[in-house]
């Protein structure tokens, strides 16, 4: 068992948090607004700064929503990079993109390597203990964090530091297209005069059809409770676009996807999931 600090309990992080206490680690908690983090007092300990939390701790895991969040907790005022003892690695299960997580990385004191650890997966997944976990890390940080990190899900070793990231937007640039696709699908089945049930079903046994299940009960209902959140998707694809602009890969459907995702968002769809996109490409009311 280890002796981790976990910094952000958001709607990820406090069920991955309370699964590593859960399995018998000694988890000390921060989150920013006090009130998330006493939610599983009891199961953890609670610090009153990054630094307290990693003060001791054999690892600190951030699991935060933008790259800058994660910069500010781990440098700024308080930060924990500081109190990390050489040895004790920061793991960062957030998505920030490699080429944050390089610049990080050069900036930890001696001694403290960053391991990007980000997930794949959804809040039920996160409860459940059944995230994908992609390491960007040597076969020795691997070796050691990959079973300590099991409680949270399946741990894959994807490759060297910055990989795990790397693949991270590679996949949720998929996520995007794809939800993107199904709505511009349907808004033609509408505008065809197709029954909404016979669109559905020719979907569903098309190609696209098992991203189109993953999210039928939300499109049918036109509820789209988050399990993750639209406004992070978007945080997801703008990375996904400057890692390609600073790569001189030219992502032309991913273009056109992250337009439609920053357009919904825009029209105030951020809290909603990620899929509503496909009710604001059909122009339907989306609701939570």
């Amino acid at each position: 068992m280890a002796n981790l600090a976990f910094l952000g309990l958001g709607a990820m992080g406090a069920p991955m948090a309370a699964r590593l206490a859960g399995a018998g680690h000694a988890v000390t908690v921060w989150n920013r607004t006090r009130s998330r983090a006493e939610a599983v007092e009891g199961a953890a300990r609670v610090a009153a700064s990054p630094a307290e939390a990693a003060a001791g701790a054999e690892a600190a895991i951030t699991m935060l929503a933008t790259p800058e969040a994660v910069r500010e907790v781990a440098l700024g005022s308080g930060g924990l990079a500081g109190a990390l003892v050489p040895g004790a690695p920061l793991i960062d299960m957030s998505t920030i993109g490699p080429d944050h997580a390089a610049a990080l990385a050069a900036e930890l004191p001696a001694g403290v390597e960053l391991l990007d650890v980000p997930v794949l997966g959804g809040v039920k997944d996160a409860t459940e203990g059944t995230l994908r976990l992609y390491f960007g890390a040597t076969d020795e940080a691997f070796a050691r964090w990959s079973d300590v990190l099991a409680p949270l899900g399946k741990p894959v070793h994807v490759g060297p530091p910055g990989a795990g990231q790397a693949l991270k937007l590679v996949a949720n640039s998929t996520l995007a297209g794809l939800m993107s696709l199904i709505g511009e699908a349907l808004a033609l089945a509408d505008a065809s005069g197709l029954e909404e049930d016979v669109a559905f079903a020719a979907l569903l046994d098309s190609p696209i059809g098992p991203a189109m299940r993953r999210k039928l009960d939300k499109i049918e209902s036109d509820r789209y409770t988050p399990s993750f959140k639209l406004s992070l998707m978007r945080k997801d694809v703008d990375l996904v676009m400057g890692a390609a602009g600073r790569r001189d890969v030219s992502l032309p459907l991913i273009a056109a996807a992250t337009g439609w995702i920053e357009q919904a968002d825009a029209d105030g769809l951020g809290g909603l999931d990620y899929s509503a996109v496909v009710a604001a490409i059909r122009g339907r009311q989306a609701q939570g």
